[in-house]
């Protein structure tokens, strides 16, 4: 029991060297980073497509889309007019790590980049241990999954900084409490930014690309 327990300290400790690294090298090119998590079929994809066409032409955004079998998540953003999208294929591990990001800094473009997003592997569990060298976890929730969810994954909503509950045109169809949602998010970190927001409606968006606009301003400055 005690290797096991020394190696994953091992493994976390050496994650987050590189991830230190990772996040000094976007620092100082001024490039705001975020981590993208849920579990699957929350939106994460749809959110990032509404996004890609609607900054596209003010922001230069770099898109990592991580899945465990397919490019499909990333075939899907590069249709939505995203330049700089890398697809990374895990190959069926459940979460990305630092050193699968290190590996592919010298394909992305760097100095042409404003705004740098990891789309992580969708799961709530293993990815909520694993710093990516981003400046924030974006947790991203549907109404179409249980108001519970914070209080059942803690570990994630404890470590991000953002919560989005998308897909808020469906609520009336859900047993679904916005009220309970925040509360429970809430009660795991007093700190989260919330946004509730439809992909399919675009109710919310606004706030959120004003939020992204922002956060890319100061970085630079």
């Amino acid at each position: 029991m005690s290797k096991t327990i020394e190696l994953k300290k091992k493994v976390l400790s050496e994650n987050d060297a590189l991830a230190a690294e990772l996040r000094a090298t976007l620092g100082e090119k001024g490039i705001f980073s975020l981590n993208f998590v849920s579990s699957p079929g929350s939106g994460k994809t749809s959110l990032l497509e509404r996004t890609l066409r609607e900054l596209k032409d003010e922001l230069n955004i770099t898109l990592v889309a991580g899945d465990v079998q397919t490019e499909n998540d990333a075939n899907r953003l590069i249709a939505a007019g995203g330049e700089q999208v890398k697809p990374l294929v895990t190959g069926g591990s459940c979460h990305l790590d630092a050193r699968m990001i290190h590996r592919l800094l010298p394909e992305i473009n760097l100095d042409n980049t404003d705004l740098f997003i990891v789309e992580n592997v969708g799961n709530l569990v293993c990815p909520s241990g694993y710093d990516l060298g981003e400046d924030m976890k974006v947790v991203l929730i549907s109404v179409t999954e249980g108001d519970d969810k914070p209080l059942k994954y803690p570990s994630m909503f404890r470590r991000s900084s953002v919560m989005v509950i998308n897909k808020i045109d469906m609520l009336e169809l859900c047993d679904f409490s916005m009220e309970r949602v925040r509360e429970n998010a809430l009660r795991i970190n007093g700190d989260l930014k919330i946004f509730e927001t439809s992909c399919r409606t675009g109710e919310g968006l606004e706030e959120w690309y004003a939020w992204l606009k922002e956060q890319v301003k100061q970085k630079k400055a």
